[in-house]
């Protein structure tokens, strides 16, 4: 007689308890939305939209599963487990002193053969200590294939990356933010989808380092937790990752060079573009026709910023990154997959888009001009948030849950209006995070 499993028993409840409170916020939801609209206004629309796009989203995320598993031929397996082609991380650099050892460090301690890592890390121009610590890790790392390259003038983190790409000896190349660590069984997992000639670039799953500094650190984790594991989790259904993350991404190398000088050389409203660096080169992966695929099991952590200023310039910057990348893919999406294009990625963009110009309606004009109260528009993103808070606590189950529910108020409402600065500050390719 088989032996019962409590464990089992025990995570099969609380995924049916999770399950059956899933369903009961979609129900709430759709039952505020028929108690509130009689009429097919614009707020009206907008609820429809945004709660159906978040429904699919939460839904499609739990049919994500490993690579090995996604009805690989039993022939290819073996092929995967024992798939160890030499690998590249390369890391450019500015001014991170204060971690740049230990990335290049975690580099070297992960699970995967010492003869087949290279790493080449690139000082931008740096102005601290970065270029001693990048050499004090070659000299305590001497069996490692270490390489310090040294820029005197600052170029940017794409003339960094690019010479790298070019430079690299491996067949899969790891970009790596200078400041993002990868966890020890990570280079096992992220590799696995390229036995597959057609995968062209993998991301993994990436946490806050720094999750317990303070709120919106904590927030931070759930925002990324959302990120990956619901936004990202979906679109490699479908095998079109739209932005394998700086922090933690593959490449094949021989699909990368092609398109090398195209990438670095983008320009935008006439001037050169500095950010979206990882969105534009993912980009150029799908208009070549390879899959862009997401790697749960591939896991890293990164520094997210500790002050509200760091974190608003870094949102504008990627706000403006998916703004300039977003309307030139989407004529190749739709070309390339209509059910993609119309289902996520144009509803994706449209959302985006008029989200603050729906919540300053519902928020500010609604009540204070035509006396019109935001009770109803506010819950509906509650129970919204409630939906993001349960799915983080299935798959997670963690302590930063509660910062879901104040994340995503935050993203629908205040946050939202980030886009709007970036949009006014788009002819600005500054940095900005510094």
């Amino acid at each position: 007689m088989e032996k019962f499993d409590v464990k089992k028993y025990k995570k099969t409840v609380i995924s049916i308890m999770y399950l059956a409170i899933f369903i009961f916020v979609m129900f709430l939801i759709i039952s505020l939305k028929i108690y509130t609209f009689s009429g097919w206004s614009i707020i009206f629309l907008y609820s429809i939209f945004i709660t159906t796009f978040m429904f699919s989203r939460v839904i499609g995320s739990f049919l994500y599963k490993p690579y090995e598993k996604r009805g690989i031929a039993k022939g290819k397996l073996n092929l995967i487990k024992n798939y160890r082609p030499l690998v590249t991380f390369v890391i450019p650099c500015k001014n991170e002193d204060k971690s740049i050892y230990r990335t290049i460090a975690s580099c070297v301690y992960v699970d995967y053969p010492r003869e087949k890592i290279e790493v080449i890390a690139i000082n931008d121009g740096s102005t601290d200590n970065t270029l001693n610590e990048m050499h004090r890790a070659k000299e305590d790392f001497p069996d490692y294939d270490i390489k310090i390259i040294n820029f005197k003038k600052n170029k940017g983190k794409r003339h960094g990356m690019e010479y790298g790409f070019r430079h690299a000896g491996g067949e899969i190349i790891i970009q790596l933010d200078s400041d993002s660590f990868p966890l020890r069984n990570a280079v096992k997992e992220i590799i696995k989808p390229f036995v597959d000639k057609r995968v062209g670039a993998t991301v993994g799953h990436t946490d806050p380092d720094n999750p317990d500094v303070n709120i919106l650190t904590r927030m931070q984790n759930a925002y990324y937790f959302m990120s990956f594991r619901a936004l990202k989790a979906t679109e490699s259904l479908f095998d079109m990752v739209f932005c394998c993350s700086g922090c933690f991404a593959a490449y094949r190398k021989s699909y990368v060079l092609p398109i090398l000088d195209k990438w670095l050389d983008e320009k935008f409203l006439g001037k050169t573009v500095t950010f979206g660096d990882d969105r534009a080169l993912t980009n150029w992966i799908i208009r070549q026709g390879y899959k862009t695929i997401y790697v749960a099991e591939a896991k890293a952590t990164t520094i997210v910023p500790e002050t509200l200023k760091v974190f608003l310039k870094q949102q504008v910057r990627w706000k403006k990154g998916w703004f300039i990348n977003s309307i030139r893919i989407a004529p190749v999406v739709i070309k390339k997959d209509k059910f993609v294009a119309f289902t996520y990625f144009l509803p994706l963009i449209a959302l985006t888009l008029i989200t603050p110009f729906i919540a300053f309606k519902a928020l500010i004009l609604n009540p204070l001009v035509f006396g019109i109260s935001p009770t109803f528009y506010i819950v509906g993103i509650m129970l919204v948030a409630i939906l993001m808070f349960m799915h983080y606590n299935f798959f997670d189950g963690g302590k930063y849950g509660k910062y879901m529910i104040a994340w995503g108020v935050l993203n629908m409402t205040l946050l939202s209006y980030v886009l709007v600065y970036a949009l006014y500050d788009l002819r600005n390719m500054g940095w900005g995070t510094r």
